[in-house]
């Protein structure tokens, strides 16, 4: 499965995709960049003189690259026929935030496998700040990675 066709598969749409590109995906973890643009919706009320991204949404720019993109990819390895539709479920973050990320930045993601078993995956995510090469934040991240049919109806 190639970088384009998981991004592709991801459940998000504008205004909630947070992944321009996918560098680099395999078993052990997952590499992608996203950058901040300076008219997202959320610094319309996220201290509109002094924008600054919500903890939240690098949150979601880790998880969606870090952990989704993963586990589609690791996912589809699993599964028979490559057309089946694959949902994550995001469980757990503990995130650590070091640094503010301001409209225009461009973020790194980068995902490290910690164990993917049961349809569970976990992973390590640092995020940097591409043009300076700090790092913004990082954490642990879980989440299940089920197919459609997996996805029991209630």
């Amino acid at each position: 499965m190639t970088t384009d066709e998981i991004i592709k598969l991801l459940p998000y749409k504008k205004p909630f995709l947070f992944v321009d590109q996918l560098d680099h995906v395999d078993e052990n973890g997952a590499q992608g960049v996203y950058q901040i643009k300076e008219d997202e919706y959320f610094f319309e009320g996220h201290f509109p003189s002094k924008p600054v991204t919500p903890g939240v949404i690098v949150t979601e720019i880790m998880a969606q690259i870090g952990l989704v993109c993963l586990g589609i990819y690791l996912k589809s390895q699993q599964e028979s026929d490559p057309n089946t539709p694959i949902l994550p479920v995001f469980s757990s973050a503990n995130v650590e935030y070091l640094a503010p990320v301001l409209p225009g930045d461009t973020l790194e993601v980068k995902s490290e496998k910690v164990y993917f078993r049961f349809n569970k995956l976990k992973c390590r995510i640092r995020c940097f700040n591409r043009h300076s090469g700090k790092e913004v934040c990082r954490g642990e991240f879980s989440g299940m990675v089920i197919n459609e049919n997996e996805f029991g109806s209630n």
